[in-house]
């Protein structure tokens, strides 16, 4: 079982849906007003801005934050803020990716190099683990989008590079520079996707015992706590007995 697919299976299991689904609506909403302070506040007009809408509702963020969210961005007391990746190892040699926007540098730094410190990690130098993994746009769609052939071929002729599917739905993946194109494409030819973002896509995975898994845990978990963390990935791999044990 692959880690940087299944981060939201460990924190079901783990009961934190409520406390995870408010920090993910303030950090959605956070990315919502940024794109929209950097372009067009219309998101037809605005890739980036139509990916953060288009994410926050994948998980439901309410109508009235998203427009409260874009609202903000026009205001002339929107706050700046500065987006910055943090990368290093976690418990058992994890490599991990921290992915922050902040309006502190000073803080944000310190609480991340303290983190991994204490958590049993070790924060790197910019790029010390990013080569380790490949940055894609993911598309996800619903098993109802077709059969495994029929969405391999529109994904393909819609330009992307790979598919996964399995009884959980179908995942495309294409570059980076082109999510916003494909995922236009794809909806087209397969209906509404329930998500489309850029990703960290690990190259190799590294497993992990329990003890280990739950070392890594704690260092998640505690990184996406803070405000100024959007996204963590990290390239960890555990067998289902693992968790189980969770």
């Amino acid at each position: 079982m692959a880690g940087h697919s299944k981060w939201a299976n460990i924190q079901h299991r783990k009961g934190r849906q409520d406390a995870v689904r408010s920090k993910l609506f303030s950090k959605l909403a956070k990315e919502i007003t940024v794109a929209a302070k950097m372009g067009d506040p219309d998101p037809e007009k605005n890739p980036r801005l139509r990916l953060a809408v288009k994410e926050a509702k994948s998980v439901s963020v309410p109508k009235d934050v998203i427009e409260r969210a874009i609202k903000k961005s026009q205001g002339g007391d929107a706050e700046s803020y500065d987006e910055i990746r943090y990368e290093g190892y976690g418990p058992g040699g994890v490599a991990v990716i921290v992915e922050a926007m902040t309006d502190n540098r000073n803080r944000t730094a310190s609480t991340v190099r303290s983190t991994f410190t204490k958590c049993g990690g070790s924060l790197g130098e910019t790029g010390s683990v990013s080569f380790m993994f490949d940055r894609l746009g993911q598309i996800l769609f619903p098993v109802a989008a077709g059969d495994e052939d029929t969405v391999m071929m529109a994904a393909l002729e819609a330009g992307a590079e790979d598919v996964e599917s399995n009884e959980d739905g179908h995942a495309i993946f294409c570059l980076d520079s082109d999510l916003n194109e494909v995922s236009n494409a794809l909806e087209v030819a397969l209906g509404e996707s329930e998500s489309a973002k850029l990703i960290w896509r690990p190259q190799t995975t590294t497993p992990l015992d329990l003890e280990g898994m739950e070392k890594l845990m704690k260092l998640i978990e505690t990184l996406e706590d803070d405000d100024d963390i959007q996204r963590v990935t990290a390239n960890f791999e555990v067998t289902d007995e693992v968790m189980a044990a969770l």
